[in-house]
């Protein structure tokens, strides 16, 4: 899943600097599912509050979920994402997103979502082929 980078953000690249909010932009027009994805557990999380906001709806299709795959496994968009929105993403499968607060009174919460041992209960045999 590659991002549809437009000339002018690939001359930016190519003189130096790249400006992360056009940077933004083109992950946001490249991969909207998981915009999308993101920027509702973001509002969500505005909306109730708590330490963190989570997707447990597995994607649509294969496209959608390779779009979530690329943002999250890209340390480049991923950070781009945390800064826009103010938040850390946390990913434990092929769909299972949450976003988090800056907030270190959460570091618990995020240590326990991001642990080996609820990355082993989060398994299951449907799951093997995402």
């Amino acid at each position: 899943m590659s991002l549809d980078v437009s000339p002018a953000l690939l001359e930016q690249a190519e003189r130096g600097e790249v400006d992360e909010a056009e940077f933004v932009d083109c992950v946001r027009t490249s991969l909207p599912y998981a915009w999308e994805m993101i920027s509702s557990l973001v509002a969500q999380l505005k909306v109730d509050g708590g330490p963190f906001a989570d997707n447990q709806t597995p994607p649509p299709d294969e496209q959608a979920r390779g779009q979530l795959l690329r943002a999250l496994a890209s340390d480049a968009i991923r950070g781009a994402l945390q800064r826009h929105f103010g938040v850390r993403l946390a990913f434990q499968n092929c769909h299972r997103v949450a976003v988090f607060p800056l907030d270190t009174a959460v570091d618990e919460k995020l240590a326990r979502f991001t642990s080996v041992r609820s990355q082993v209960l989060n398994q299951s045999p449907e799951f093997r082929d995402c």
